[in-house]
């Protein structure tokens, strides 16, 4: 475990429209290691991912955020991403008319990681053949009739590419068979290590069974009220939420 933590976020409050989501969020996510984020429909999860990468449409309204000690609350999208910081979508937006090789080298070349055109091939068909994707996939448009799976591979196709220092993965697994969602999750397992740290928002325990996490954190109301080991995941499976929400309601 890194003794410093890459991303560090201490009473964090949002609200979307005048709502408050985030209600004080505390989490931690050291380098190099794999953290679950779990909770039930409308805990706040994807929001808190919006809020880490700098979405207008949520407002800050207390707390911090640092990713290796930049004031992440200060920084507009854009450098957040060239600071490291990576978001897969939940529902990845088409971008009809931009082919996926062009959109992955002008997302390089932004992030100051642009390299010779024979480079950049050799390690894009290296990605795509590790996640499965056919050759034809690259002279597509992004995610332009893709079908879920597909999105989700182009998703994972990115991050190998880019290749941030901290991956927020929302809801990689939804919509996926379990072939994909196998090929997914080992894709995330190989990128995964001291260089990168990954964020996953799951609902379910089903993809951490091919991907184990270092930690797991339960998200409720818009805070962190629990965290544990991998088999935090294991007892949700079994025995859902409500254990674990009586424990804290009970505690507040």
């Amino acid at each position: 475990m890194s003794e410093k933590p890459t991303l560090v976020v201490e009473g964090l409050r949002a609200e979307v429209d005048g709502k408050e989501i985030l209600k004080g969020v505390d989490l931690r996510v050291p380098a190099g290691e794999i953290h679950a984020l779990m909770g039930p429909n409308g805990s706040g999860k994807s929001t808190l991912a919006y809020t880490l990468m700098g979405h207008p449409k949520y407002s800050v309204t207390g707390g911090t955020a640092s990713f290796d000690d930049h004031d992440l609350l200060s920084l507009t999208p854009d450098e957040r991403a060239r600071l490291g910081l990576f978001l897969s979508f939940q529902y990845p937006t088409a971008i009809p008319g931009v082919t996926m090789v062009n959109f992955l080298r002008a997302s390089l070349r932004s992030l100051g990681k642009e390299m010779p055109a024979r480079e950049f091939m050799q390690a894009l068909k290296r990605e795509m053949d590790a996640l499965k994707m056919d050759e034809q996939f690259r002279s597509r448009y992004v995610n332009d009739g893709y079908s879920g799976g597909e999105k989700k591979r182009a998703e994972i196709l990115q991050m190998a590419l880019l290749r941030p220092r901290l991956a927020i993965l929302d809801e990689t697994d939804s919509g996926l068979d379990v072939d994909a969602l196998r090929t997914v999750a080992e894709g995330v397992r190989r990128l995964a290590g001291p260089d990168m740290g990954i964020l996953l928002i799951t609902h379910y325990y089903r993809i951490l069974e091919f991907l184990t996490p270092d930690v797991v954190h339960v998200l409720h109301a818009g805070r962190v009220v629990k965290s544990g080991g991998a088999q935090l995941a294991r007892e949700i499976e079994k025995t859902g939420y409500d254990p674990i929400l009586g424990v804290a309601a009970g505690a507040a």
